[in-house]
């Protein structure tokens, strides 16, 4: 079992107005009694002594920084086909997939950042469910970053699943590569929070997602959040072409069965294929230089999608018979599962 240990910064920055709120507080006074190096910035967006004399480097030490800030811009976007608005809490994770979506979302910033005015946020939250209800509305807590991976220094989840279940009209919806669900299991969510497991074959997760819990953690976490009784679902993502993959993906399946007997009434999978841009190809590339990943844009066609962006995504045939091989698979294992999506 690849068991990790609980993130722990190398270095710590904190802008300075985040020490005026007391979840800033907390996370200073914490972080000084470990002695690990602080340092007072002016804002969260402009961090500077993140040591690398190569994109690699950096990108490594930044994975070991820590960033406390303040959330100025509250307005939320929306966030199909996992739900209809997104909010963040932090951007960025411990993890170091080499696949991630974040690679070129956040830029030359894949520091790990949290912050600390989550009484604004939730309050903007609570703005939106008014303005749609009685309609009810979804809210994702990991568009940007993996709440769980920092739980243990920011209690932020926690706060957002009990905030969560005080509202009427508003569902959360958070997934996770993570494992450290202890906090968690006994709030008073009221079901009102769906905890999704971001999951894959074992030769994809000791390839290419560094740092993350194993894949034998993941299905253990998911069977105590399942028994703690929030609603359960699992991403398979990215789902890949590679030479043994559907005797991997069944394997995959079957150890999920084996451990949800019997499985929730209302489990549901949501499945993701691979696809890259260009942009992302270079940045992998500076940052994994032995990467495995399928980056062959001439084995792949284009998807054109916002703002005339180019997605490479697999060819017809490899995608249908991919597709076929999971949806076949779900069938024969999970036979009264919702599918959300398959994209």
């Amino acid at each position: 079992m690849n068991i990790i240990q609980p993130f722990q910064p190398k270095r710590v920055f904190f802008e300075e107005k985040a020490l005026d709120y007391p979840l800033g507080q907390k996370i200073y006074h914490d972080m000084n009694e470990t002695g690990v190096p602080i340092q007072i910035i002016g804002s969260h967006n402009r961090v500077t002594g993140i040591p690398g004399a190569t994109p690699q480097q950096s990108y490594l030490e930044s994975k070991r920084s820590l960033v406390v800030g303040v959330k100025k811009d509250l307005r939320l976007d929306t966030c199909k086909p996992s739900a209809d608005f997104e909010f963040s809490m932090g951007t960025s994770c411990p993890g170091g997939c080499q696949y991630c979506y974040l690679q070129t979302h956040l830029g030359r910033k894949p520091y790990v950042r949290v912050y600390v005015n989550l009484d604004e946020i939730f309050q903007r939250i609570k703005e939106i469910t008014a303005e749609n209800a009685p309609t009810s509305t979804t809210f994702e807590a990991a568009s940007t970053s993996d709440p769980l991976a920092v739980e243990h220094i920011t209690g932020s989840l926690s706060k957002a699943v009990e905030f969560f279940g005080t509202l009427d009209h508003a569902r959360l919806r958070v997934v996770t590569k993570f494992a450290s669900v202890e906090p968690l299991l006994k709030i008073a969510h009221n079901r009102h929070t769906k905890f999704r497991f971001s999951l894959n074959t074992n030769p994809v997760i000791q390839k290419f997602e560094h740092n993350t819990a194993g894949l034998a953690e993941r299905i253990e976490a998911a069977r105590k959040i399942a028994r703690a009784g929030y609603k359960l679902g699992f991403i398979i993502a990215p789902l890949f072409v590679y030479r043994s993959y559907e005797a991997d993906y069944t394997e995959l399946f079957k150890e999920l069965a084996k451990a949800l007997q019997p499985p929730p009434a209302d489990l549901s999978f949501e499945l993701i294929t691979h696809r890259f841009t260009k942009s992302a190809k270079k940045v992998i590339l500076e940052r994994f230089p032995g990467t495995k990943l399928d980056l062959d844009e001439a084995t792949r066609r284009k998807k054109y999608g916002k703002y005339g962006l180019v997605k490479y995504i697999y060819s017809e045939a490899e995608y249908i018979k991919l597709k076929e091989t999971i949806l076949k698979l779900l069938g024969r294992f999970f036979p009264a599962s919702q599918i959300e999506y398959f994209t």
